[in-house]
Parts: structure tokens; C-alpha cells; sequence
């Protein structure tokens, strides 16, 4: 089975576009999916992005849900002699969503970023967890 991606919606940001409201950015970093025998690895590019500004969670349907939410400084002047000529700094956000194969081990999920790569760790059952998850039901 293969991880299925569900793009975020287009709908705000071309919303943004049209109203010129610049206040929040959103943007999708670039993913790399790798299998082996043993696990999925899903690779985010995230580059200035600290553990802080990341969320990862699993639905009430059991998807991946990787959540990105970078907000800048904003250092309001108070003196009347500075003004803004351009300011582009922004709040940057990001959701993706991904449809998980059955065959994940889903506690054994692990997530880390470094050098501004998020790499999520997707551990697969093995045959020997397939034979103990099988349940007989006793009939009465």
C-alpha cells in the first residue's frame, strides 16, 4: 500500500492574493518518501524551523497530520522618526495531511529536524506483531 498525500487547500492563499492580505504565508516544503523493509521515512525540507513551530499528530481517522506554524518578530516601533518603507515579514503556515497504510506500526511513531530537515520515521509491522494482533472470538 502506498502513502496517499492530501494537499493542503488552495482556497486561502488565493483568497490572501486576491484581498492583499499578506499577514500569513503559506507555503508547502518540498517531501522525500523512502521505503524499506523496516519503515517509511517521510523527509520534510524545513529549513530556520525549530521543533517548536512543528506539530505531529494522528487524526481521529487515522491519518498523519504534519502541521508547520512560524510566526516572526514583530518589533513595533514606537519612535515616529522609524517607518516601514516595505515589511514583508510574515506568519508561515503549513498542513499536510497523509493517508497511512495499514501496515504502521502507529506508536512507535518518531519525528526529529535537524539541519532544517524533518524526518518522520514510520515503523512497519512485522510478520511476528501481524500473528499476535490476530484475535480469535470465542462464540457462546
Amino acid at each position: 500500500m502506498y502513502l496517499t498525500r492530501r494537499t493542503q487547500d488552495f482556497i486561502p492563499t488565493l483568497f490572501n492574493e486576491l484581498m492583499n492580505m499578506d499577514t500569513v504565508s503559506y507555503s508547502e516544503p518540498k517531501m522525500n518518501i523512502i521505503e524499506n523493509k523496516e519503515n517509511y521515512l517521510i523527509q520534510y525540507s524545513v529549513p530556520g524551523l525549530k521543533k517548536e513551530d512543528l506539530k505531529i499528530s494522528i487524526d481521529a481517522d487515522g491519518n498523519l497530520v504534519v502541521e508547520m506554524n512560524k510566526e516572526c518578530h514583530k518589533e513595533e516601533k514606537k519612535d515616529d522618526s522609524v517607518r516601514y518603507l516595505r515589511r514583508e515579514f510574515t506568519t508561515e503556515q503549513f498542513r499536510n495531511t497523509l493517508v497511512l497504510p495499514e501496515d504502521i506500526h502507529r506508536e512507535k511513531i518518531t519525528a526529529k529536524v535537524e539541519n532544517g530537515i524533518l524526518e518522520v520515521v514510520l515503523p512497519r509491522v512485522t510478520v511476528e506483531e501481524k500473528k499476535t494482533l490476530v484475535q480469535s472470538i470465542e462464540v457462546n
